[in-house]
């Protein structure tokens, strides 16, 4: 399993494809299936029933291929191919459930699958090329990203933090405030929608564990999230942090200056 905690790292989105290819796959093997054993059957009941329900189950079949194959090459192209806002849509609500149980199903880790789900997903926000203005724009955290120890409580107003440098709110408070970007830090899911409402931000900058990333990145939706990963030196959900220049690129290619 990939070690976010550990030194550089890239989430695989190699992975996502390859499930993606395999899902291809097997709706191919399953419409051969619909359509050949129903057909020794719908023959006794009309000669033309059998070309009639293969016809209707190759469209069927074909809509669904095509998407998921169009997906994949927005996906290793970098370029919007097709309506990749609707497509990352499709993939968070429906793909998504089935390719985990198809991936769990194959012995393949949670943790990977949504480390390499997110990095598919900031791949179809990166392919929109979106340029949003700062006030527009939001970076969400966790609160583990605090020193445990500080007696400041900085949840729901980052502005209390006094700079001191110990943990990595401070940087992250300093990038934000210098280029006039809305940060703030939740403590779960419910917190960061009601951030969400009264931000009304058009782009998220996110920052947490795969678990939390994920759940928030269907939960926002359609708002664009760039997900970024936490480090987990001391584990998780205590004093993490976060490699600054990660948060400074996704600001870069997606903030208007």
């Amino acid at each position: 399993m990939n070690d976010p905690s550990v030194g550089p790292f890239q989430p695989r989105k190699r992975l996502f494809i390859g499930l993606l290819a395999g899902a291809c796959a097997l709706i191919l093997a399953l419409a051969f299936l619909l359509w050949w054993v129903p057909s020794v059957g719908l023959t006794n009941i009309h000669p033309l029933l059998p070309p009639l329900f293969g016809a209707v189950l190759a469209l069927l079949t074909l809509v669904i291929v095509v998407g998921l194959s169009l997906l994949i090459l927005t996906l290793l192209t970098g370029r919007d191919l097709f309506f990749s806002q609707r497509l990352r849509g499709i993939v968070i609500r429906y793909l998504f459930p089935g390719i985990i149980a198809m991936g769990r199903l194959m012995g393949i880790d949670r943790d990977t699958l949504q480390q390499s789900f997110i990095a598919l997903n900031n791949q179809l926000v990166r392919a929109k090329k979106l340029r949003v203005s700062t006030d527009k724009t939001l970076i969400l955290l966790p609160h583990c990203i605090q020193l445990f120890d500080c007696a400041i409580k900085i949840t729901g107003d980052v502005d209390k933090c006094v700079r001191c440098g110990q943990c990595d709110i401070s940087d992250l408070a300093e990038l934000a405030k210098n280029r006039g970007i809305a940060i703030a830090v939740a403590t779960g899911g419910t917190l960061a929608r009601k951030i969400i409402v009264e931000k009304r931000p058009r782009l998220i900058v996110a920052v947490a564990c795969e678990r939390d990333l994920t759940s928030g990145i269907r939960d926002a939706y359609p708002l664009p999230v760039i997900g970024i990963l936490n480090r987990r030196p001391h584990g998780p959900c205590f004093n993490t942090n976060i490699v600054l220049t990660e948060v400074e690129r996704a600001l870069d290619e997606h903030v208007a200056a």
